[in-house]
């Protein structure tokens, strides 16, 4: 399937995925199209069994700079409900994708970018990046997930700041309060992303998804329900190919060859 506003590229010897938004002249604004596309290649990458996934932004001035303004402006309520619901399918379609995800974000991350960029397990930051939930400046308030998630990340106090004035912070400050995992010179970044995607693909499939699912059990539910759940992700992982392997390339003092 081809898409019009995004690509997506799944490399043959890694099986990692790559979702770009590719509309860079209009720096990779969220519209209804871009959004349905992307929810449509995040369901083609799950079933070419991707063993990872990178979201990226075309060009190097945004990784997404936010939910398309010009749509929004004259929305009707029923209109921005549809809206929301359309981009927390998306972001919900990210967090629960089945291999890890990992937002690139080189460049504005505004908006609904920074809330898809928080859907996914990592983020990796180029040292041009900026971050912000700026949404309270159009006099609206992140509408895709940003007040669950974010202060899920960064703990409240520094949420709120975020949310109620608008910041936009640079990649050093993101990582130092925790909203990045990583910063990358400028000019390595594609390589750095490219080295992370593959290094996550090549890990066991099964167990990634079995750890993806309890974290994320861990962080929505209760911490007994989180913990019940992972007690049966771990056992079911084994008698797979991938334990048996793993943990006998551990005790024969070898690289493992995992499916």
């Amino acid at each position: 399937m081809t898409w019009d506003t995004i690509t997506l590229d799944i490399d043959d010897d890694s099986d990692a995925a790559t979702i770009t938004v590719d509309r860079p002249e209009q720096l990779n604004a969220l519209t209804v199209d871009t959004l349905e596309a992307i929810e449509e290649a995040l369901a083609e990458a799950e079933a070419a069994d991707a063993r990872a996934l990178v979201l990226a932004g075309a060009g190097d001035e945004a990784f997404v700079a936010g939910a398309d303004i010009s749509y929004m402006v004259e929305l009707s309520t029923p209109e921005a409900q549809a809206y929301a619901e359309l981009g927390h399918r998306v972001a919900d379609a990210i967090e629960s994708f089945p291999a890890p995800t990992v937002a690139a974000i080189d460049g504005y991350a505004f908006g609904g970018g920074c809330e898809m960029a928080l859907a996914c397990d990592l983020r990796v930051a180029a040292e041009r990046a900026v971050i912000g939930q700026t949404e309270i400046d159009l006099g609206i308030i992140p509408g895709w997930g940003g007040t669950q998630r974010l202060s899920r990340l960064v703990g409240d106090e520094t949420a709120k700041r975020l949310v109620f004035l608008g910041e936009r912070i640079d990649a050093s400050d993101a990582a130092e309060i925790g909203l990045v995992g990583e910063v990358v010179p400028d000019d390595a970044f594609d390589a750095r992303i490219d080295d992370l995607a593959g290094e996550l693909a090549a890990k066991p499939a099964f167990a990634m998804r079995a750890a993806k699912e309890a974290i994320n059990a861990a962080r929505d539910g209760s911490k007994a329900g989180g913990l019940a759940l992972e007690r049966r992700a771990w056992s079911g992982i084994f008698g797979t190919h991938d334990q048996r392997e793993g943990m006998a390339a551990f005790l024969e003092k070898r690289d493992p060859d995992f499916e």
